[in-house]
């Protein structure tokens, strides 16, 4: 992944895509052996693409069009890491089988969840940010099927991995998590790599 300097240097840069991947671990989140063959990566987007206000193909993956919100990204000077929200409409949406059409709500996806590991609300989930710009994205996007900003690429912001910390909020309109740093986790010790005196000389020793 390159960072397009080039293209956010330009006086009139494309516009930068948000894109998520809701990423399951099986055995905690999914039946162990995922006996199912049901899908670890979800992917999700919150707006509309050029062509059908559908889904986004990035990378040739498809991005559903979800009802969600995302806040609480941004990084303050203070040093404090970001722990953003993402609050899902718990109206329906949720396709849990890409194979069929079926769309659920976000409480039965997390019942699905929880038939698994009681009460884990998919705390652990990891959550990727992607962040393309429209220039990156797939032909497959515009009613032309062709890209007006330039030849598809790879090129886009670096990815942001956050983790689900907690449930904050579930009710009959929204399902509400709040989001962590992958490094900032309760019990979590950095780095984690022993440190033997082979690799560091100095280990154990004083001045």
């Amino acid at each position: 992944m390159a960072i397009p300097f080039a293209e956010l240097s330009k006086i009139n840069p494309s516009s930068i895509i948000e894109l998520f991947e809701l990423e399951l671990e099986v055995g905690k989140h999914i039946a162990t052996g995922n006996p199912q063959n049901l899908p670890t990566v979800y992917r999700f987007h919150a707006g509309a693409n050029l062509n059908n206000f559908g889904e986004v193909v990035f990378q040739s993956n498809s991005y559903q069009r979800v009802a969600v919100k995302i806040e609480g990204f941004e990084r303050k000077s203070t040093g404090v890491l970001p722990r953003p929200t993402i609050t899902f409409s718990n109206l329906g949406g949720i396709n849990r089988d890409p194979s069929t059409t079926n769309v659920i709500t976000m409480s039965d996806f997390l019942a699905t969840v929880n038939a698994v590991t009681p009460h884990n609300d998919l705390i652990d989930a990891k959550v990727t940010r992607k962040m393309p710009l429209a220039s990156a994205l797939d032909n497959a996007n515009f009613a032309s099927g062709s890209n007006p900003f330039g030849t598809p690429s790879a090129d886009r912001l670096r990815d942001e991995i956050f983790v689900i910390d907690r449930k904050s909020v579930e009710s009959r309109k929204v399902v509400q998590f709040e989001l962590t740093a992958a490094h900032d986790l309760e019990n979590r010790l950095i780095p984690q790599r022993v440190v033997t005196r082979d690799i560091f000389p100095a280990v154990g020793t004083f001045i």
